[in-house]
């Protein structure tokens, strides 16, 4: 893999199971040599590697956030599967949170969370071929309170043929709208198709609030831009367009983290780019050796989210 940040400690390499110390925590990491992206024959332990280098820019994007796990233990070429609740194996120096599910799945009332807030975390959930990690908009508190939204996100999903190329366009086009309403965003290249923006926010107005903003966002886009933008889900409006999925301000949805491996066929990341980055052509998803190249040089392009309460926007409503 390529240079960490300094602060950084690398996961092992060896092609066999072990026992390791983390922040002071014994791990036995297991099936190390096991490929977990066939396609670019990268294996759990540079899984390991990259979640151990990227953990100080990562951990703070995850901090006080329930996160929602996209298990591939055989593979990306396999079918993965969510996991919320924390598997009953969990150590006990792990942090979790019991938190209302209505309409979950398991037909369960309340699941219970990990929340992910040291390498030792981390490391313990790729183990498991965590590969991503999906976190809410909104925080817990030291006694598991849900706290309002402190992001605003809007998903640029593309129907084909439309590409991540379309997607960049459509940002640069929300990065004035935004601009015009007082709010400035960091555009997130996901890993897989499109993009993401996030807003720091005050964490100070409902999750009803900031949902209504960005429906609104997406809505009075898809009218000024209807030949490139679209606001609903429905799949017969979507060929061409990018849709604005404002959906994902909704407290109960979750969107794959900052920094977080994706389970595609390369081992892509959900990685911060600059607004430059989104004029030049040939703009593509990154895999993790070229993220950890980046970081070594451009610092942390997702700083603006960890930002201090009074370094936030307020949404005009």
């Amino acid at each position: 893999m390529s240079p960490a940040p300094k602060s950084a400690r690398s996961a092992p390499s060896a092609s066999e199971n072990q026992a390791v110390s983390v922040d002071g925590r014994t791990l036995k990491l297991s099936r190390l040599e096991k490929v977990l992206y066939p396609d670019a024959g990268t294996t759990k332990a540079q899984v390991l590697d990259y979640y151990a280098r990227i953990a100080p820019l990562l951990l703070p994007l995850l901090a006080g956030r329930p996160v929602t796990r996209l298990r591939w233990p055989d593979g990306t070429s396999s079918t993965p599967f969510f996991e919320k609740n924390v598997p009953s194996h969990v150590p006990e120096w792990l942090r979790t949170v019991v938190l209302p599910t209505p309409g979950s799945s398991r037909d369960k009332e309340t699941l219970r969370f990990p929340l992910i807030e040291d390498t030792a975390g981390l490391i313990w959930a790729a183990n498991l071929a965590a590969l991503e990690l999906h976190v809410p908009q909104w925080q817990v508190g030291p006694r598991g309170g849900v706290h309002e939204p402190d992001r605003l996100v809007i998903d640029l999903d593309p129907g084909a043929p439309a590409s991540l190329a379309e997607c960049a366009a459509v940002a640069l086009l929300l990065k004035d709208r935004l601009a015009a309403d007082g709010l400035a965003a960091v555009p997130v290249t996901s890993g897989s198709k499109g993009l993401q923006l996030y807003v720091p926010l005050q964490a100070d107005q409902s999750a009803g609030v900031v949902q209504s903003y960005a429906r609104s966002l997406a809505e009075t886009m898809a009218a000024e831009h209807g030949d490139l933008v679209v606001a609903k889900m429905a799949k017969a409006l979507r060929p061409g367009k990018v849709l604005l999925d404002w959906s994902q301000n909704n407290p109960a949805k979750t969107t794959i983290c900052p920094y977080s491996l994706r389970g595609r066929a390369m081992p892509w990341v959900a990685a911060p780019r600059s607004w430059s980055e989104l004029t030049e052509p040939g703009l593509a998803q990154l895999t993790a050796a070229e993220v950890l190249d980046r970081v070594s040089s451009l610092g942390d392009l997702a700083a603006e989210l960890i930002a201090p309460s009074a370094s936030r926007f307020r949404l005009p409503f």
